[in-house]
């Protein structure tokens, strides 16, 4: 593949991918200094192999790459070339297509990606084509953070140690110009790529509850420093007072860096006094968690599929494909469990602390197979993210790094009544229950028959009794764990 103009006057590609905005784009603005004629290109990619989007995902990329087409036409008049295929075939005839002699592009942490990727920039590089990666979407490279000892970390708290030792390179702005290709591109229509639902369009609860976009991400970042950064710490775990920050889909989107997540908010703790910098430092650690289970997939590609702590591998799950769907319906009788799993349906997000007692309570309540939780994740989660996926449904199945120890059990009826105290929480999204006082909004099946009358409530027709009996439930689960790690001493108890 040879170009008859000069490599430094010819076109160049970038590539979008995990990086849809225009701010903070390393790729972009490299493009941008460069002087050359830009063609900015996203490809739809047909063969993706087991983790192609998920149904809700699909939704948030359709109106993502919508915005980033209205933005780059009215920045730049550059329009954005939508491609469906393999990117190893459509990427060489597009530089064939307009002579370019160079593709820029932001990296990609996920196994098949960095896969891909390797094998597209060998066979450009054979072809005297230019290639030039970013990182855009973490704030250090997985092989940045090292071990005294030179390997990688296991353990969050001394990785995080060690990111917070190395400096955090600023955000860069947008570029004010670059040079647009003029040629004419053919480009998909983006209707035509069917990502959004239509028979039937389920996606209402969606378009209600976010913006896609990096104007919407931006909002949503500045809102969160305004108005709930100060109370974050205790906060966070609240699912009722809904003051987390609602970062994650456009953090995985690209539509905002974690650069500018950082900078932002570690400018409004410098400003805000110590309060403040101590709710910013809470909720960088959280970024942190995001960084760190980058770095595990990075190190360990097999983690989405394959228990990291090998002793893991025994583990004696007991499939049923019963329990699994009244999990997925938000009908197992465990009203916490039961607000989060619709919550995530109506919305294609869940409150953290909520996907920690909905996961526990799948894995250890019903002992199913942490893989069958992951999968459901990634097709109904917006921010759907391989590495936080997995690295998050291990966790609490305490088969990952740093895992939550087995014996550590989410009881989801002390959950409730620790997190949503009033009951308001499970009220939205279990409104079945919402007649219920709050000594029994969290275990309707203890409310004397009177009780249940006033709210007019009939269990086993409003609301399904539990699927199973907590403390049978429970012993179960420490059996099979404690079996596991011959480890029957362990002290336990309900958290």
């Amino acid at each position: 593949m040879t170009s008859p103009v000069s490599a430094s006057s010819s076109p160049l590609i970038v590539w979008f991918r995990q990086d849809l905005r225009l701010n903070d784009n390393p790729a972009l603005a490299a493009a941008a200094a460069s002087g050359r004629p830009v063609i900015a290109l996203y490809i739809l990619e047909t063969a993706t192999g087991d983790w192609a989007l998920g149904s809700a995902a699909r939704w948030w990329l359709h109106h993502s790459l919508a915005k980033l087409t209205a933005a780059l036409r009215k920045q730049y008049g550059l329009q954005l070339v939508l491609r469906r295929g393999n990117p190893a075939t459509l990427l060489p005839a597009l530089l064939r297509e307009t002579d370019a002699g160079a593709v820029y592009w932001s990296r990609v942490y996920e196994p098949a990606g960095i896969s891909r990727d390797t094998t597209i920039k060998a066979a450009l590089q054979t072809s005297s084509i230019e290639v030039e990666t970013h990182n855009a979407a973490l704030l250090f490279e997985p092989w940045t953070v090292k071990t005294q000892a030179g390997g990688w970390f296991k353990v969050f708290t001394p990785f995080w140690r060690a990111c917070l030792a190395q400096p955090s390179p600023a955000p860069q702005r947008a570029p004010k110009t670059l040079t647009p290709y003029t040629g004419a591109l053919d480009s998909d229509a983006l209707d035509s790529w069917g990502l959004l639902p239509t028979r039937p369009d389920w996606a209402g609860g969606l378009r209600d509850s976010w913006t896609p976009g990096e104007a919407g991400a931006t909002e949503r970042l500045q809102a969160f420093i305004d108005k709930d950064l100060y109370r974050y710490a205790d906060g966070r775990d609240r699912p009722d007072l809904n003051c987390t920050s609602r970062l994650s889909p456009h953090l995985h989107f690209g539509e905002i860096s974690p650069r500018q997540v950082w900078h932002a908010v570690q400018m409004a703790a410098d400003q805000g006094g110590a309060g403040i910098a101590q709710n910013a430092a809470k909720f960088l650690s959280e970024i942190g968690w995001r960084e760190f289970c980058h770095h595990l997939l990075f190190h360990f590609p097999t983690l989405p599929q394959q228990n990291f702590r090998s002793d893991f591998d025994a583990f004696p799950w007991n499939p049923n494909a019963d329990h699994v769907k009244a999990w997925q319906a938000g009908s197992t009788g465990y009203p916490i469990v039961d607000a989060g799993m619709r919550q995530l349906w109506h919305t294609g997000w869940m409150h953290n602390r909520v996907r920690m007692i909905a996961a526990s309570f799948l894995i250890k309540h019903l002992l199913q197979d942490w893989r069958v939780g992951e999968a459901w994740f990634w097709d109904t989660l917006v921010d759907a993210n391989l590495a936080n996926n997995a690295g998050g449904w291990q966790w609490v199945a305490g088969s990952g790094a740093d895992a939550a120890p087995y014996f550590r059990i989410f009881n989801p009826i002390m959950q409730g009544e620790k997190f949503d105290p009033e009951g308001d929480y499970v009220r939205r999204w279990v409104p079945e229950l919402a007649q219920l006082p709050n000594k029994y909004i969290h275990k309707p099946w203890a409310a004397p028959d009177g009780v249940l009358k006033q709210a007019g409530l009939v269990l086993g027709r409003d609301y399904p009794l539990p699927v199973v009996d907590h403390d049978t439930a429970r012993k179960a689960a420490l059996a099979a764990f404690a079996a596991l790690r011959n480890d029957a001493g362990q002290a336990v108890g309900d958290v």
